[in-house]
């Protein structure tokens, strides 16, 4: 045990036991960063047959973010999580409208959740849009039905909520459809998933692109 090691050796040897435990499992190019991100920050296994991938969604997501995406988050746990170096860099940003009075006025006066609202606020946003749920299945829900209305089409929609009620279905909502998407199956998730999966697209870039 070594208590002086810098956090870039942690985490390469960390990566490194992830790799080893899952026992030469290989995942697609692009796909393998964003598992073993997801593993690295949760310490679960489970996530390697859980996250769901549709066609090409990775490249999908990283042109997306390399041409200055908006990243929406429905917590400001994800939006604290999200790299903002990495994210500046290529000349994006991150939000959340969840703590917004405004948002809070509307979802009182109409009876949902504040997570509907924030989902129709970040609908009207302009550029590429990709949108990282990680603890509200009514925000999953409501983006559904705005794609579905026409009114906002998601460069990549990172669908992680967590728990138990409308957990699950929400997510189902997705696979299988059109918007690109990257789900974790099942009732695990949470804000640090959704803030990983983001982090994983853009170090891939970064480095790519070596800033």
């Amino acid at each position: 045990m070594n208590g002086k090691m810098q956090p870039n050796e942690i985490e390469k040897q960390s990566l490194a036991i992830i790799t080893a435990e899952l026992g030469g499992r290989a995942f697609p190019p692009g796909e393998d960063e964003v598992v073993k991100r997801v593993i690295h920050t949760t310490a679960d296994f489970d996530y390697a047959d859980s996250l769901v991938f549709s066609e090409n969604a990775v490249e999908r997501a990283k042109q997306a973010l390399a041409a200055g995406a908006t990243v929406v988050t429905d917590t400001n746990m994800a939006l604290a999580g999200v790299s903002k170096v990495a994210l500046g860099k290529l000349g994006g940003r991150a939000v959340c409208f969840m703590a917004d009075e405004q948002v809070a006025r509307k979802a009182k006066a109409r009876g949902v959740t504040r997570a509907v609202i924030s989902m129709e606020q970040a609908a009207a946003l302009d550029g590429p849009l990709i949108f990282a749920i990680g603890n509200a299945p009514t925000a999953l829900i409501r983006l559904h039905e705005l794609i579905g209305e026409g009114r906002v089409s998601p460069a990549l929609v990172i669908g992680v909520p967590v728990g138990f009620v409308n957990v699950v279905e929400a997510k189902e909502l997705f696979l299988g459809g059109d918007t690109p998407y990257i789900i974790a199956r099942g009732r695990k998730g949470g804000s640090n998933v959704a803030a990983a999966i983001v982090n994983a697209l853009l170090y891939q870039i970064v480095k790519r692109e070596g800033f």
